[in-house]
């Protein structure tokens, strides 16, 4: 067991105002959208990454041949050229969702900064904000 010393017990009796826990509140509602949307974001750079590849295999493949395409539960023959603009368009979308993604998880990151610096001011060591 581990004894504090006369600073970490002073800053263990400090008492948790109303605003406080407001404060830690909202950090764990932060920390838990930003680990759903890192989630997300790492499954939509997976999906990105496979229409990647699907792309550059299909450049190999013959210009009249049918290419089955999913769409939902079912598969389409489509041509070449139409499945290619189609994962072009996925792409798009992909590349687009990935820095929306990536621009709430830095405004997450702020107002999460901004909260630690205000409860390791009040609370010091006896507070752990660390993901």
């Amino acid at each position: 067991m581990k004894m504090l010393d006369q600073q970490d017990e002073d800053s263990a009796d400090t008492e948790v105002t109303w605003e406080d826990q407001k404060n830690i509140n909202a950090f764990s509602r932060l920390n838990m959208r930003i680990q759903n949307l890192e989630e997300a974001y790492e499954e939509k750079k997976k999906e990105k990454e496979y229409l990647d590849d699907l792309s550059s295999e299909l450049e190999l493949a013959d210009e009249d041949e049918l290419i089955k395409y999913r769409v939902g539960d079912t598969f389409v023959n489509l041509t070449l050229d139409a499945t290619q603009s189609r994962i072009e368009s996925e792409q798009e979308t992909l590349s687009k969702e990935l820095e929306q993604f990536s621009t709430k998880i830095d405004g997450i990151t702020d107002e999460m900064s901004k909260l630690k610096v205000l409860l390791y001011k009040k609370f010091g060591t006896s507070i752990n904000l660390e993901r």
